[in-house]
């Protein structure tokens, strides 16, 4: 299980943001985490992880910065932090826990939990519960671990759809961290947080098999929040375009994770859609309005938008919708 490193310059600067730098490493598209490996500017002597690219991974169109060696060695730990991310990695780094710094609640007391499957159900799921409550969103390991990747959680941000992005277990570089999914939710409902929105980074691990897929992490969310007395909501994953006939209709991730949720959980589902019989408990809710109120949000699944995959981002919204407190 190699790493595949390759040592380069930096060639361009595309975009910089305080938690992720997009730029080029001899021409090549790389991407960088300056709160993890440390500034970076042009003419930097840097190694790169280069595998994902070479392997052609769907998520893998660009290499990530390893370590720079221009300036970034030697970078001091967090302040007073002691619990380490990617422990005993070649990239382990100690950050600050919710659990050492705030009060953790010892119940929900039904505190909606929206469980995804998909980094791109969080948008519309979020779209749905609507502004005027406070979201805080979880982000669980089964796609990509750094939190900073995600261009949709800046986006729901900027427009008022969510206050706060937890990074649990295996996952980094949030705003905050966790050690587990369940301490992020009971950090949540004591800090105040209205509904929490669970879901795995960009990305996902698939094999093509029925419990090989990172899509299962909703499943550990929903078990997680049954336990604590929240409500489980678990995003349907639907497609009428897909052309993999196990994702067409209802995912078998959708089967999968309802498979594995031991205590109660409802999947919401789009009012007036066909629904297949084993898609239980469902509950129907009208997503009357779903695009208007997603309009200028990033919603891509699979390369496609809300005109080529309507069911798949109605499914999510009415989720969040049902989160909310409003169904058909």
């Amino acid at each position: 299980m190699p790493v595949s490193l390759r040592r380069g310059r930096v060639t361009a600067i595309g975009s910089r943001l305080p938690e992720l730098v997009r730029l080029e490493v001899d021409g090549i598209a790389c991407i960088a985490y300056p709160r993890l490996t440390g500034p970076v500017e042009e003419g930097d002597d840097v190694l790169v992880n280069v595998q994902a690219r070479e392997l052609e991974l769907g998520s893998g169109g660009f290499d990530v910065l390893y370590a720079n060696l221009t300036r970034g060695l030697e970078l001091p730990a967090e302040e007073a932090a002691h619990v380490t991310k990617l422990p005993y990695t070649p990239l382990q780094a100690a950050a600050r826990h919710v659990e050492e710094d705030g009060l953790l609640a010892k119940a929900l007391d039904s505190m909606p939990v929206v469980c995804c499957t998909l980094h791109s159900q969080l948008a519309p799921v979020c779209a749905g519960i609507g502004h005027g409550r406070r979201i805080a969103y979880v982000q669980l390991p089964g796609g990509a671990l750094p939190v900073s990747l995600s261009d949709a959680v800046r986006a729901l941000k900027d427009a008022g759809l969510l206050e706060v992005a937890i990074a649990a277990g295996s996952c980094l570089d949030g705003d905050v961290q966790a050690v587990t999914a369940a301490s992020a939710l009971a950090w949540a409902a004591a800090a105040g947080f209205e509904a929490v929105v669970c879901a795995i980074g960009p990305g996902i691990v698939g094999t093509g098999s029925r419990l090989g897929h990172g899509g299962l992490a909703a499943a550990h969310a929903a078990n997680v929040a049954a336990a604590l007395d929240g409500r489980a909501i678990l995003v349907a994953r639907v497609s009428s375009a897909d052309a993999r006939e196990r994702h067409l209709g209802v995912s078998h991730h959708t089967r999968s994770a309802l498979d594995l949720c031991l205590g109660e959980v409802t999947v919401a589902w789009p009012a007036g859609l066909h629904a297949p019989d084993w898609l239980e408990p469902r509950a129907d809710v009208d997503v009357t309005g779903w695009q208007e109120a997603c309009a200028g949000l990033p919603l891509s699944h699979m390369g496609r938008g809300p005109a080529g995959e309507p069911d798949f981002f109605a499914a999510a919204f009415a989720a969040g919708r049902l989160a909310g407190g409003r169904s058909a």
